[in-house]
């Protein structure tokens, strides 16, 4: 009775407002989670791209394999809908990989036809609605691409080559390799969902004209939101003008993010580091980074702000402003030029320039890897503006910590000696650079940095100086100060 009700409902609302819906179950689909709907859905899926109709999944678990979108559709999930990754059988799975060249890129980000939902060369799609897409237990961590994984999808939602794309109100549980995988997808808008899953949330790839907004994304092993100009469609499309507005990142125990018990029992990630988390520019960067805005923006029990080109991309014209950090786990501000150069042979140097970042507070900070800025000996960090950067560290490191760590986290190096600076060609992360010898800044291979209005403070005492420069030029200090146990001093 109840869902009889509903569907009235849904046809009501439907003709009430002039919009033409198909419901799943009219195609054939049970929602018990128990029988497999994808064909039923995805038949309403065909029929619904003629005549550019609303496909409607009401209330109830829809157990499916993969899901083909098409153009001019909007798949909507009521409240209490979930789509839900069935498990691969001898006999039922998911699309597999289509041929991609891997080679400048991880496999998981070369391919999308392995996935729960996914498109490609589309126009004017809408997933939206309150329901729930999961996972759990089934979407690969991996790349799925060994025989022995053949039919298996390590993605939610994969879209390539699309235009005027809506993602809207949805949730994702535990979701894979990515949770959303959008390359080449121009004129995209992610708006009010929330990703609570085990390794990338959003993994914006080679796109234009974009804006994220009011999203929540917990990813404990992995990036949150996530830009990339990658060489997956086979040349360096730019990621340029991209909003990140009041958006929150975090890395809690994965699920205790949707279910809101907000756990802290896994300490690090697959890495060695801390909780991941965090929005992030990189690692994989052919294309360029072009105007990117991030404002409005909280992270907790996280990583800091990721600002990385080391595959050929230029970086520039970066504006950040508005961010809250709490309970952070590496450097609250990173900003790398790299030399990793996955990319084809002779391909240009990564570069860094025009990068804008105000109104930042960070508190409970790690205090190992310092406010963090690095370029290579030929291509520096090039023209940064900080503004009212209020930065608190834990502090109570000493001298020794610097000189007799072991080499740096494993799972970058495998050597084992004292390191400051080192490992351009590597994969970037502030934990790479090892202990700095600073706590407050760190900057090498930089110029034009200008830090304004700002105060750091240590909270316990801190035998490391404040500031650490190597082969810089033109750095200064207005109106900043530092707080070493209660001391304070003006910057230099």
């Amino acid at each position: 009775m109840i869902n009889r009700l509903i569907l009235c409902f849904t046809l009501l609302f439907s003709t009430t407002y002039g919009i033409k819906a198909i419901n799943v179950k009219d195609c054939g689909a049970i929602g018990d989670g128990k029988h497999i709907d994808s064909p039923a859905i995805n038949s309403a899926i065909e029929k619904a791209a003629l005549t550019g109709d609303t496909v409607i999944v009401p209330a109830g678990t829809f157990m499916c394999y993969s899901l083909h979108l098409h153009s001019n559709i909007t798949l909507r999930l009521e409240r209490g809908a979930v789509i839900k990754a069935a498990p691969v059988t001898k006999t039922d799975g998911y699309d597999e990989a289509e041929p991609n060249d891997s080679k400048y890129q991880d496999f998981g980000h070369s391919h999308w036809h392995n996935s729960l939902i996914w498109g490609e060369d589309l126009h004017d799609v809408t997933i939206e609605g309150e329901g729930l897409i999961d996972g759990t237990g089934v979407l690969s961590r991996g790349a799925a691409r060994h025989a022995k994984m053949k039919r298996q999808a390590n993605k939610a939602l994969a879209m390539r080559d699309c235009r005027r794309v809506t993602v809207r109100g949805i949730s994702f549980l535990e979701c894979g390799h990515f949770a959303m995988l959008l390359t080449g997808v121009d004129d995209l808008l992610i708006e009010d969902v929330t990703a609570d899953t085990n390794r990338d949330g959003f993994d914006i790839d080679c796109c234009e004209r974009v804006v994220i907004r009011n999203c929540k994304v917990n990813t404990l092993n992995d990036d949150a939101i996530v830009l990339k100009c990658s060489y997956a469609l086979g040349w360096p499309k730019p990621t340029e003008d991209v909003l990140i507005e009041n958006c929150h990142v975090s890395g809690y125990d994965i699920g205790s993010f949707l279910n809101g018990t907000l756990l802290t029992t896994v300490e690090k990630a697959p890495d060695g580091d801390g909780p991941t988390g965090r929005i992030k520019l990189g690692t994989e960067s052919n294309g360029g980074f072009r105007r990117i805005k991030i404002k409005d923006c909280t992270f907790t029990h996280c990583r800091g702000l990721a600002l990385e080109t080391v595959d050929g991309a230029m970086m520039e014209d970066v504006d950040v402003s508005n961010i809250y950090m709490k309970d952070i786990c590496n450097s609250p501000i990173y900003i790398r030029v790299g030399n990793r150069m996955r990319a084809p042979k002779g391909f240009h140097p990564s570069d860094a320039r025009n990068i804008r970042i105000s109104n930042v507070c960070a508190e409970d900070v790690d205090s190992r890897y310092a406010c963090l800025i690095a370029g290579t000996e030929h291509h520096p960090v090039r023209d940064v503006r900080i503004d009212s950067l209020r930065v608190r560290f834990r502090g109570g490191l000493t001298l020794d910590d610097v000189t007799h760590q072991r080499g740096c986290n494993p799972f970058f190096f495998s050597e084992r000696r004292p390191v400051t600076q080192r490992g351009e060609k590597n994969y970037p992360e502030p934990s790479a650079h090892g202990i700095q010898p600073a706590w407050g800044f760190s900057i090498s291979h930089a110029e034009g940095i200008r830090i304004t209005d700002s105060k750091l403070e240590s909270l316990a005492f801190d035998e490391r100086p404040t500031l650490y420069m190597n082969g810089t030029d033109n750095i200064s200090f207005v109106n900043s100060l530092y707080i070493n146990d209660g001391v304070t001093k003006q910057f230099p």
